[in-house]
């Protein structure tokens, strides 16, 4: 089982090191309504940022990609 990460800063990369292609500080978790589903033509839920414990709605692909940009965004270079 994984640590969870209690700090919201990005981890420095020591000197010779490469800073990870998926950073931990770029992850989230996207959980689907119930309703969502081809059939119902349905695509909602929520985003949540796993190092800061953001959280946001969305109801269409669209605003999920737009949640998720801005919360990128909002992180900038440092992850916080």
């Amino acid at each position: 089982m994984k640590a969870k990460r209690t700090g919201t800063a990005r981890p420095a990369a020591s000197s010779g090191e490469e800073a990870p292609a998926l950073p931990v500080w770029k992850a989230f978790v996207v959980q689907f309504t119930r309703e969502t589903g081809a059939p119902t033509g349905t695509f909602a839920g929520r985003v949540e940022h796993m190092s800061s414990g953001r959280r946001a709605r969305f109801s269409s692909t669209e605003e999920l990609v737009a949640t998720l940009q801005q919360m990128i965004d909002q992180l900038g270079e440092n992850g916080v």
